[in-house]
């Protein structure tokens, strides 16, 4: 990741929204107000926003039920001096997913983070989402950046169809196509060749997964509904069948 804040600070967060899987997420504490962090394990809603599943044990989930005001530390975890990669600090606040929204929070959830299958059932579990008040973007030695909302997260009031659908679609690639996201992965994202799979979808791209491994596949143009999506995807696959020779 090469930084380049007057063009792409929005896209570099964006990033680190799509690609962290964990991250410190500090709250306060309910009885002096005073900082607590913790590690917690993140995934992205279909706007970019981060989803965490809690432990009713957990005392950072006791800290947000008395003030509901985080902030999430996300990094590019690259090799060498940490502090050269970039690294944003997401400040909002975690709220109880929506009933009528459950179910598709705890699909992607899931989807990024299968073995928590094991206990996401359990009463004392719950799901949560990080409402962004905005983010702090350093990117490295004096490259430092905020931005509001709006700039960073994935606009989505206008993708109910394609969102609803969401899960047939991603059933619907893997069952139908599997050979189609393996030569996404390989031919159009870089990725070396395994059993691609996709696991989400939303208006900016889709994330496929493998063994444990995640990556992002961009459309070259928003998509807000199913029928948008089967061409941008025959497109790209038409793309990656030419690259593949």
């Amino acid at each position: 990741m090469k930084p380049s804040l007057s063009s792409d600070s929005a896209g570099m967060v964006r990033d680190l929204l799509r690609s962290s899987r964990q991250g410190a997420l500090a709250t306060l504490m309910a009885d002096s107000g005073a900082p607590y962090c913790s590690l917690v394990n993140v995934a992205p809603d279909a706007d970019g926003a981060p989803l965490l599943l809690v432990s009713a044990l957990a005392l950072h989930t006791k800290n947000i039920a008395s003030d509901s005001r985080v902030s999430l530390m996300l990094d590019e975890r690259r090799e060498g001096d940490p502090l050269e990669g970039a690294r944003i600090m997401l400040a909002g606040e975690a709220r109880a997913a929506a009933p009528d929204d459950l179910p598709r929070i705890r699909r992607r959830y899931l989807a990024f983070h299968p073995s928590a299958a094991d206990f996401a059932g359990f009463a004392d579990f719950s799901f949560l989402k990080v409402f962004p008040t905005g983010v702090h973007l350093v990117a490295g030695f004096g490259r430092i950046v905020d931005l509001p909302p709006f700039r960073f997260l994935t606009a989505i009031d206008d993708a109910g169809s394609l969102l609803a659908a969401e899960e047939a679609i991603v059933t619907h690639l893997n069952t139908d196509h599997r050979d189609t996201m393996n030569l996404y992965a390989v031919h159009l994202a870089g990725a070396p060749a395994a059993d691609w799979h996709c696991v989400a979808c939303d208006p900016d791209g889709l994330d496929l997964a493998s063994e444990g491994r995640y990556l992002r596949l961009a459309f070259p143009k928003r998509v807000t509904t199913p029928e948008v999506l089967r061409m941008v995807l025959k497109e790209l696959a038409a793309q990656a069948r030419a690259k593949a020779g």
